[in-house]
């Protein structure tokens, strides 16, 4: 009996056609939906473009052309133009005091008094010794000429006539030292009254009328301080010291004080004095100006901010100080161009102040700086101007608004 054998393919091909034919299916379903897309939109689908960033808002200054004035700043105090503590020059007992504490007095006003009673005295004493001198002196003189005329006739010696000379010289000396006597007792009863020697302000008074002053005490009865005018010295780096003497040289130097917060200003005044010699333990340089003090802004002792006024640069081209960044190869700004783009543009300065930093090269006057907001902006940023107040810039000048934005 015949058997006949039957042989089975393996399965693996009808599995590959299976995902040959899922993958058609895909195609088809996908060439549908574009076909249903076209029909629907009427053409091929449109991609949009990425939305462009908004500008980022700073705030901007434009370069502008002035006078620069260059002050160099220095610490200082008020000195009184003179301080004078007013003492007793003889011993005595104070018997008036004719101030008032914090009164303004003139040089010569009275002061206090002394009692004047002893001093009198001495002089009443020296002056009568004089007129008992002058009475000898007279009857000596007689005396003199009485023995010439008889030494003429032989009636007295020479002797006679000599010792009376000598007697007449005595007497004349003498009378010069009670004179002397006298100008002195009379300049003795002349320290009992005690007057200002300067102009100034009277302090508090150190001694009540009824004591006792000698003119050994240190403290004094009163101190007076010479206020009109008035000194302010201060200190600058010795680097400054040849610049200010040649300056000084050609012209009167203006020094401005402020208070020592540096919130208000004070007065304005001319410098004297530049120190003979610099102080090598802080390597600074003292110096001293003058004030009128007219209106009292200025007190003896106080602590104030000085400036002193070295030169003014004019017609130099000048931005806020803000705007001068620092990098690795030097100074340089953010300029705004007329696309309204930031550009970097590297510049030089000749000095960076507190109000203003001079410009020396890299910027044209007119021009549009970035004064903050220069961490948020890169090279080609598109930019919203504003001035410091929140403005915008107005239209057609140096500071025109790189867009068309109102003002939030």
């Amino acid at each position: 009996m015949d058997r006949t054998t039957t042989w089975t393919a393996p399965d693996k091909p009808r599995r590959g056609g299976l995902v040959v034919g899922i993958l058609l299916a895909i195609l088809l379903l996908a060439g549908g939906w574009y076909a249903i897309g076209v029909r629907g939109n009427g053409g091929p689908a449109k991609t949009q473009a990425p939305a462009q960033p908004p500008p980022v808002p700073v705030t901007v200054a434009a370069v502008a052309r002035q006078d620069v004035p260059l002050w160099l700043p220095g610490i200082g105090s008020v000195q009184a133009l003179n301080t004078v503590t007013v003492r007793s020059r003889v011993d005595g007992e104070l018997q008036k005091v004719f101030f008032t504490e914090g009164q303004e007095v003139k040089i010569g006003a009275p002061l206090a008094q002394i009692d004047p009673r002893p001093f009198q005295a001495t002089l009443d004493q020296a002056t009568a010794k004089k007129a008992q001198d002058e009475a000898l002196l007279a009857n000596a003189q007689r005396d003199l000429a009485r023995y010439e005329t008889l030494a003429q006739r032989d009636f007295s010696s020479r002797q006679q006539g000599d010792t009376q000379r000598a007697q007449v010289a005595q007497l004349q000396a003498q009378i010069k030292g009670d004179q002397a006597t006298i100008d002195n007792a009379q300049v003795q009863l002349g320290y009992t009254m005690i007057r200002s020697p300067v102009d100034g302000r009277v302090g508090f008074r150190n001694v009540d009328a009824g004591n006792i002053v000698h003119a050994n005490d240190t403290s004094g009865i009163v101190t007076v301080t010479q206020t009109h005018p008035i000194n302010v010295v201060f200190t600058l780096p010795e680097e400054q010291l040849h610049g200010v003497v040649q300056a000084m040289a050609r012209a009167p130097l203006t020094v401005s004080v402020n208070s020592r917060d540096n919130r208000e200003h004070l007065a304005d005044g001319v410098l004297k004095l530049v120190d003979n010699q610099v102080d090598q333990t802080t390597g600074t340089i003292r110096l001293k100006a003058e004030f009128p003090n007219i209106d009292n802004a200025l007190w003896p002792g106080e602590f104030v901010q000085a400036r002193l006024l070295l030169r003014t640069d004019k017609g130099v081209l000048t931005v806020p100080p803000n705007a001068v960044q620092r990098g690795p190869n030097g100074l340089y700004v953010y300029v705004i161009k007329p696309d309204g783009t930031a550009e970097v543009r590297p510049v030089q300065s000749d000095r960076l102040g507190e109000r203003e930093a001079v410009i020396s090269g890299g910027l044209q006057e007119g021009e549009r700086v970035v004064v903050s907001g220069q961490l948020k902006i890169q090279p080609g940023t598109r930019v919203e101007a504003r001035t410091a107040d929140g403005k915008a810039p107005a239209a057609g000048s140096a500071a025109k608004p790189v867009t068309e934005a109102a003002a939030p």
